[in-house]
């Protein structure tokens, strides 16, 4: 009879106290008397799961000591309305870092209002910018998301050097630049690195061989005993809402994967919540302070 394997929850807290850690003495060094980093987050004024996220930016940035403004996305103005917002924070010199919610909603266009950012501010590295910067290798900010991704791999040590690693999702926020993250040259991943996503035939298939999963998909119980190999340890970065049948008309949050079928399955998993989230704002803090020292317009090679 086989053994029972034991599944490792692989929990963000440690991981995110580490980079805090990092963050705090960096803001603490800087010269007497100098502003706080400050933060702006624009965002849809709904109830959302960004709203969540939100929260933790706002309760991350005073612990730490950056400053933090909430904007709501102008209903007047329509598109030109909001890159307009942005521009103007991308001018005003008191604010280090922007960040914009992403998804947004028709009539919004979302690259068009990052484009207004200078990719210094661009905290998120979502503007075609750093984007393109990230695949050359030269990376200004990456997506917090993908960054905590593989802060988490490298804290519990996951198999990525040369291994068979996959990715699930495609975004051009989070799958996209975490594949490219793992794939990088000298960054300790080296992975070979295979990409499935919502149309991808046989997910099982594709997964075979994979000794680490990192799944973006944002679909409840999309990975399980059918399709993940067994032992393979999981980054789940989904985030969905289900109802909770512990509470009417009450919900909560999931990830990608069926935590409860796949323990004793899988080597290892992220819990959803507490796993990728709190390294997520971590990380974001992070590239605030990043952005303080970049200083003034023009300091990035383009």
């Amino acid at each position: 009879m086989r053994a029972s394997l034991v599944t490792v929850r692989l929990e963000g807290k440690p991981v995110a106290e580490a980079i805090d850690r990092a963050t705090r003495a960096a803001i603490e060094s800087a010269p007497s008397g100098a502003p706080p980093p400050t933060l702006v987050s624009v965002h849809r004024d709904v109830d959302s799961p960004f709203r969540f996220y939100l929260r933790r930016q706002e309760k991350a940035a005073a612990a730490l000591g950056i400053a933090f403004r909430s904007v709501a996305v102008p209903t007047a103005g329509g598109e030109e309305g909001l890159v307009g917002a942005i521009a103007a924070l991308d001018r005003d010199p008191s604010v280090d870092a922007v960040l914009v919610e992403h998804p947004l909603p028709a009539p919004y266009d979302f690259p068009r209002a990052v484009a207004s950012l200078r990719p210094e501010k661009d905290v998120d590295g979502v503007g075609a910018t750093n984007l393109g910067r990230l695949l050359e290798g030269r990376p200004v900010h990456v997506p917090a998301v993908a960054r905590a991704a593989v802060s988490i791999a490298r804290h519990y040590r996951l198999p990525l050097e040369g291994e068979p690693v996959a990715v699930i999702g495609r975004s051009e926020t989070v799958g996209l630049p975490l594949a490219v993250l793992l794939t990088g040259r000298g960054s300790s991943t080296n992975s070979t690195v295979t990409i499935a996503h919502s149309r991808t035939r046989d997910l099982r298939a594709v997964l075979a061989g994979s000794r680490t999963i990192f799944s973006c998909a944002g679909r409840p119980g999309l990975l399980d005993r059918d399709n993940v190999p067994e032992g393979a340890s999981i980054v789940d970065v989904g985030l969905s809402s289900v109802p909770d049948p512990a509470r009417a008309g009450a919900s909560r949050a999931v990830g990608d994967a069926d935590a409860v079928v796949l323990d004793g399955w899988a080597g290892a998993l992220t819990p959803v919540p507490g796993g990728v989230g709190p390294v997520t704002v971590a990380e974001l803090m992070a590239a605030v302070v990043r952005s303080r020292e970049l200083g003034s317009p023009g300091t990035i090679d383009r």
